[in-house]
């Protein structure tokens, strides 16, 4: 018996069939985990690939945000969602307004006998407000305080829109370019004032008459129509109504 012989001594013989099914199994099982790695390679790259779209898009993101903070704060400004909380629409109505209203008040004032004044509502009630910014107010110089214009009486009130209307009819000729309001309709209203009130009310109009306007007025009050040169008297009976020109 030789070396060889010696070394193979009480060995057993394997089992080769057995020893290529394993093979075989390890093949497949190594063929499978290759195939696996290849589709997770594969895998890790579009997830690279997509991260660094993801980092892109943040740094456009990012890029959006700074421009939005000055677009989106001139937005919010414009469109009354901002600090102040009143739209650029009506910021800028709100220019023209103070401008009636500073004529307006000068009429107020002589035809309230010095005691009123139209204003525009506080700052500090319009930031809390979202729908404010144009809403008036009062200056009573009696009691020194500015209140609502709904607290007005009604003659009261008759006035301070005889005069907010003839403050408009001047801004808007003022701004217009051109365009001329030469005459002017005023329908009732003097019969809520008293015999004071009344004569200012007229006086006023009077006034604004020689300025070379034409003021039409409807009107029942007979103290007024005494005072009008030149009107139309429209007397109804049971057949109809008939007008007469008086001059």
């Amino acid at each position: 018996m030789g070396l060889l012989g010696e070394q193979l001594k009480d060995k057993q013989r394997p089992d080769l069939e057995i020893l290529q099914q394993q093979c075989d199994e390890l093949n497949k099982a190594f063929t499978l985990a290759e195939i696996i790695w290849s589709e997770s390679s594969q895998y890790l790259t579009k997830l690279s690939d997509t991260r660094k779209k993801v980092k892109q898009i943040e740094n456009q993101q990012a890029d959006i945000k700074k421009q939005y903070e000055v677009v989106g704060t001139l937005s919010k400004a414009a469109s009354g969602r901002g600090n102040v909380r009143v739209s650029l629409e009506r910021f800028v109505l709100g220019n023209i307004l103070d401008q009636v209203l500073s004529i307006a008040s000068e009429r107020l004032h002589i035809m309230s006998k010095g005691q009123y004044r139209l204003i525009r509502q506080n700052e500090e009630y319009q930031k809390r407000n979202t729908t404010a910014g144009l809403d008036l107010a009062i200056d009573d110089a009696y009691t020194g305080k500015a209140r609502p214009v709904a607290t007005l009486s009604g003659g009261e009130s008759f006035m301070a829109s005889l005069a907010l209307a003839l403050g408009l009819s001047d801004v808007v000729q003022e701004r217009s370019g051109g365009i001329q309001l030469g005459t002017l309709f005023i329908d009732e209203g003097f019969g809520s004032l008293d015999q004071d009130s009344l004569q200012l009310a007229i006086n006023t109009l009077i006034d604004l008459q020689s300025t070379g306007r034409t003021i039409g007025i409807i009107s029942h009050v007979s103290e007024l129509k005494e005072q009008m040169a030149q009107r139309i008297e429209v007397t109804g009976s049971r057949s109809g109504s008939s007008i007469k020109m008086l001059a």
